[in-house]
Order: C-alpha cells, then structure tokens, then sequence
C-alpha cells in the first residue's frame, strides 16, 4: 500500500523542540523529492521545507535556521528536526511525496506554554 504515515507531534513549550518523522512505504522512496507541509487553523497549507532525492534542500523563510529536514533511505523516513519553537509554528505538519497528490494524514504540533 502507498501511503505516508507521520509521527512525532505534541505539546512543546515555547523554545522546545521536536522531531516529526514520516514513514514510506509502497514505493521507491529514494527517487523521489520530499516535502514537509504545515497548516495552522484557519491558514491555508504552507510549504515548509523540501529535500530533492540526491539531498538538495530549501527551507521557508520563516523556519530558517530553526528546523532541519533530513531523510534517510535505507529506512524510507523523512525527519523535520523543529528547535526554538515559537507558538506560530502550532499547527498541523503534513509529508507530501513531491509533485504527487500523496500525503500523509498528519500530525499535530502545539507550541504553547
């Protein structure tokens, strides 16, 4: 089954830090680009990084410095290192395999003291 499963989400306080990890499976997860996805309540979907299949990676403005995408393909993961959290970064993060209409059903992280 194709599909992306995401983990990792939770109540951190202001200045905290997480990890988000998603799950491939049902594909050849090494030759595509990944992205990590992000929706706050009543904001639209926001990119908030990527990482290509040879490692290129881009980041939003906003995340700059503070979150880290990485991959590894041996295991079919994708890994968001989120640090200094700030209360705008609550929301909930989505992987999306790039170009496609394939998500994951998301997790949720809340930045609140």
């Amino acid at each position: 089954q194709v599909q992306l499963v995401e983990s990792g989400g939770g109540l951190v306080q202001p200045g905290g830090s997480l990890r988000l990890s998603c799950a491939a499976s049902g594909f050849t997860f090494s030759r595509y680009d990944m992205s990590w996805y992000r929706q706050a309540p009543g904001k639209e979907r926001e990119l908030v990084a990527s990482i290509s299949d040879v490692g290129g990676i881009s980041y939003a403005d906003s995340v700059k410095g503070r979150f880290t995408i990485s991959r590894d393909n041996a295991k079919n993961m994708l890994y968001l290192q989120m640090s200094s959290l700030r209360p705008e970064d609550t929301a909930v993060y989505y992987c999306r395999r790039r170009g496609t209409s394939l998500w994951g059903q998301g997790t949720q992280v809340t930045v609140s003291s």
